[in-house]
C-alpha cells in the first residue's frame, strides 16, 4: 500500500482549498475536538471573520449562540446528527449577528467513528434584515388604544394620559410591574402619533450581552476592525419612527452615557466611525422597577432618567384595576375558544371571586396564562371551575385568604344542626339570603348592593342569574 508523503498531503490540501474558495457556498469543517480545520472564502464573507481568527480554534471560542440554540456543527459532531436547511442565528467574536441556512453532517472513519463534522452555509443575513424591517412596520405595531381592554378608573386615566403623549415626539418612560402591558402602550402611542407611518423597532436591552448591544444600537463601520462590515444600528433603522428600549435599566452605565448623548444631540456614531450621523427617532423606554430606586441604587443614570422621562407613565397593576377582570376574562375566553376550538361560556362564581381577590403578581399576562392553562385541561365543559385552575393559583389564593392565628381562635365550631344538608346547598342558601337582604336594603340598586356585599357589580349580576327574586325583594 502506497503511503502519502507530507508533501503530497500538503499539495492535496492546497488544491482542495482552491476548489472550495471558488464555490458560492460557505464550507466549515471541524475536527473531533470541535476545532476548525477548513474555512473557505465564502464562509469568511458570511460570518465576517478572517480565516486566521477561526482556523485551529474551538468553535465555541469564536462564535456565540443563543441560549435556546446549539451549533448544528456540534450536534453533528457529538450526536452524529444530519441536518438539512436549518436556519441558524448566532454572533461572531465581534458581536455581529449572522443568519444562515445550513446543511450539516458528521464525518466518519472507515470504522464508523465520528472524526469531525462539516457545514455548508447559505447567507441570508441581508434578506433577514429586510424581513425584520417589514415585521417592525407591520406585525410589531398591531396594538392601538382601542385594543386596550379595561374600563376601570385606573386604566382609563392612564389611557387618557398616553393619548396626550401622541401629540409630540418627546421621550416617554413607561414603568410598571411585569405583565401590565407596557409594550402595548408603547405601540399605541406610536400608532396614534404622526410617526405611525414610520418604523416601530423594539429591543430588549437585557436580552443581549454588553459587548453586542452597542453595535446593535448604533451600528458599525466597515474596516473599523478585522472583518467589520457596514451595518446600520437600530437608531438608523428606526429613522422617522419610534425606537422602544425595553428594560432600559439593564444597560451598563458607560453605554447609558452614550445613549444619553445620542438622545441629546440627535446624532449617533457607529462603532469604529469618526463622524456623527443625524437621526430622527422618538425614544420610548420601559422599566419594571421604580426609576427613583434604580437611580439611587446606581442602575440608572440620573441625567438619563430625566431625559427619558420627559413624559412618565405608570401602568397600573391588575390588582388596582377594579372591575376590569371580567372584561379581560371575557376577552381571553374568546381568544382561546377560537384557538382551541372550544365553547367555554364563562367562569363560575367561585372562580370569579378568586380572580377578584387574588393579588396577580404577574398581572394581565398571568391572568391570560391561567385561563389558557385551565382551558388546556377542560374537555366539553362550558363553565370553568376552581378545579380547572393551576394548582399554584389555588394554593396562593388559599394562603392569601387563610385566617390568621388570632382569627382562627374566634371561628366557631359547626353546629350539628347544620349537618342535615350538604355544605354546598347550605352555603348557597346563606348566599342567596344575604344577596336578597342587600338588594332590599338598597332598594334594588345593584351597584350599591354589590359594594355592601364586598363584591364587584359583575360578580353580583352573575350570582343573580342563579336565584329568583320577587318584585318585593327588588
Amino acid at each position: 500500500m502506497n503511503r502519502v508523503s507530507p508533501e503530497q498531503l500538503e499539495q492535496t490540501v492546497d488544491i482542495l482549498t482552491q476548489v472550495l474558495d471558488t464555490i458560492d457556498v460557505g464550507v466549515h469543517i471541524v475536527n473531533s475536538h470541535g476545532e476548525t480545520i477548513m474555512y473557505n472564502k465564502k464562509m469568511t464573507e458570511i460570518e465576517s471573520m478572517p480565516p486566521h481568527e477561526v482556523l485551529h480554534k474551538n468553535l465555541l471560542d469564536v462564535f456565540l449562540f443563543k441560549e435556546e440554540q446549539t451549533s448544528t456543527l456540534l450536534q453533528a459532531l457529538h450526536k452524529g446528527q444530519h441536518s438539512y436547511n436549518i436556519k441558524q442565528q448566532y454572533y461572531n467574536n465581534k458581536g455581529f449577528p449572522i443568519t444562515a441556512v445550513n446543511d450539516t453532517h458528521p464525518l466518519k472513519d472507515k470504522n464508523g467513528e465520528i472524526i469531525g463534522a462539516f457545514e455548508l452555509s447559505k447567507d441570508i443575513t441581508r434578506l433577514e434584515v429586510l424581513m425584520k424591517d417589514q415585521l417592525h412596520k407591520s406585525d410589531q405595531t398591531r396594538y392601538t388604544f382601542s385594543k386596550i381592554i379595561g374600563q376601570s378608573e385606573a386604566i382609563s386615566q392612564i389611557i387618557h394620559e398616553a393619548k396626550r403623549a401622541t401629540r409630540t415626539s418627546s421621550s416617554v418612560l413607561l414603568t410598571g410591574e411585569t405583565g401590565t402591558g407596557k409594550e402595548i402602550f408603547a405601540q399605541s402611542i406610536h400608532n396614534g402619533s404622526e410617526r405611525a407611518g414610520g418604523p416601530f423597532i423594539s429591543q430588549n436591552c437585557a436580552a443581549l450581552p454588553d459587548n453586542l448591544i452597542e453595535g446593535i444600537l448604533f451600528g458599525t463601520k466597515k474596516g473599523a476592525f478585522t472583518g467589520a462590515v457596514e451595518h446600520p444600528g437600530l437608531f438608523e433603522q428606526a429613522e422617522g419612527g419610534t425606537l422602544l428600549l425595553d428594560e432600559i435599566n439593564s444597560l451598563n452605565l458607560p453605554l447609558q452615557a452614550k445613549l444619553l448623548r445620542a438622545i441629546q444631540e440627535k446624532t449617533i456614531r457607529r462603532v469604529g466611525d469618526t463622524k456623527d450621523t443625524p437621526v430622527d427617532v422618538r425614544i420610548i423606554s420601559t422599566m419594571n422597577e421604580d426609576p427613583f430606586e434604580a437611580v439611587s441604587n446606581g442602575r440608572l443614570r440620573k441625567d438619563l432618567f430625566y431625559r427619558l422621562g420627559v413624559v412618565s407613565l405608570y401602568i397600573p397593576p391588575l390588582k388596582d384595576r377594579y372591575g376590569d377582570i371580567p372584561l379581560l376574562v371575557e376577552h381571553f375566553l374568546a381568544k382561546f375558544n377560537k384557538r382551541f376550538q372550544m365553547q367555554v361560556d364563562w367562569i363560575s362564581a367561585d372562580v370569579l371571586e378568586l380572580f377578584e381577590q387574588y393579588e396577580w403578581p404577574g398581572n394581565v399576562r398571568e391572568l391570560e396564562h391561567v385561563i389558557e392553562s385551565a382551558m388546556n385541561i377542560m374537555s366539553t365543559e362550558r363553565q370553568m371551575e376552581l378545579y380547572h385552575l393551576p394548582m399554584h393559583i389555588r394554593r396562593r389564593f388559599t394562603a392569601q385568604t387563610e385566617p390568621t392565628e388570632g382569627e382562627a381562635e374566634h371561628v366557631s365550631e359547626p353546629k350539628e344542626t347544620f349537618l342535615h344538608k350538604p355544605l354546598k346547598e347550605h352555603l348557597a342558601e346563606v348566599e342567596n339570603y344575604y344577596i336578597k337582604q342587600a338588594l332590599t336594603v338598597h332598594k334594588g340598586n345593584i351597584s350599591q348592593a354589590a359594594k355592601a356585599l364586598g363584591i364587584s357589580r359583575q360578580n353580583l349580576q352573575y350570582r343573580l342569574k342563579k336565584i329568583t327574586l320577587s318584585e318585593e325583594e327588588l
